[in-house]
């Protein structure tokens, strides 16, 4: 008997046309059967937030021989949603969510609807990987990444990774890498995040902006100094937020 391909579920938030996702079915369709449901434009920044006043909608796009590429209304976490139940005939083995256009390093996790992808993954008890490039252009060269990826994906695939965890991995900008580091994510903090506009017709508006202060400069061990010297930063990401240390140390306060 022939043994079935793996089902992947991609799903991203700069959108289904957006080069990097275009980028991450070329290199994943050797490998595995992939289904993709994408937001029809950029949803950058949508985190996990999801549609819950309006309705949803898809359509398919493409459709061939191991490859399904749908455009979604909504949000990432909304797509992968959809994907989930509109085709559950077949549960996929793997989530993806990118090849993102831009940083999803340290504080970006919490931001980022390319995480949102593949924390909704976890949350639904798939094995997830995130794809970033730390070049937000949208004709960014995706080309030095495409030998790592289906690589990591299958790697990913098989770390049998705990329940409620998911992988987060960020290329620098470069031509080639030094090579991959696992890391914890770098504490760091936006600020300056509104510029101020007067609009012609009067009253102000502002455009969310800022930059990302490093807390820990000097700190070797995280994702922003793998990134910042050359090399492919993985973090290895739980969904349980709870700061177990501290629950115990608020014993004495609040019992």
């Amino acid at each position: 008997m022939t043994q079935q391909r793996p089902l992947f579920l991609l799903s991203n938030d700069d959108g289904y046309e957006a080069k990097g996702l275009q980028c991450l079915i070329e290199a994943l369709r050797p490998v595995a059967d992939l289904l993709v449901m994408a937001p029809e434009d950029g949803r950058s920044g949508a985190g996990c937030s999801i549609s819950a006043a309006t309705p949803l909608r898809y359509r398919i796009v493409r459709q061939e021989p191991g490859l399904t590429l749908c455009a979604c209304s909504g949000t990432p976490v909304d797509c992968v949603k959809v994907a989930l139940n509109e085709f559950a005939d077949r549960r996929p083995d793997l989530v993806v969510g990118g090849i993102n256009h831009g940083d999803n390093s340290s504080v970006n996790t919490h931001y980022s609807g390319t995480m949102g992808v593949v924390t909704e993954g976890a949350l639904q008890g798939i094995p997830s990987v995130a794809f970033s490039l730390c070049d937000h252009s949208a004709n960014a060269d995706f080309a030095p990444l495409m030998p790592y990826l289906a690589d990591i994906a299958l790697k990913t695939l098989n770390a049998k990774l705990p329940p409620f965890t998911c992988l987060n991995v960020n290329f620098p900008k470069a031509a080639s890498f030094k090579g991959i580091r696992l890391c914890r994510m770098a504490h760091s903090r936006w600020e300056h995040e509104l510029a101020r506009r007067e609009h012609p017709w009067g009253g102000t508006y502002f455009w969310l902006v800022g930059d990302c202060r490093e807390l820990e400069p000097e700190a070797d061990d995280t994702d922003r100094y793998a990134l910042a010297h050359g090399y492919i930063a993985i973090t290895p990401t739980q969904l349980d937020v709870t700061d177990y240390k501290l629950k115990d140390t608020l014993k004495s306060i609040f019992l």
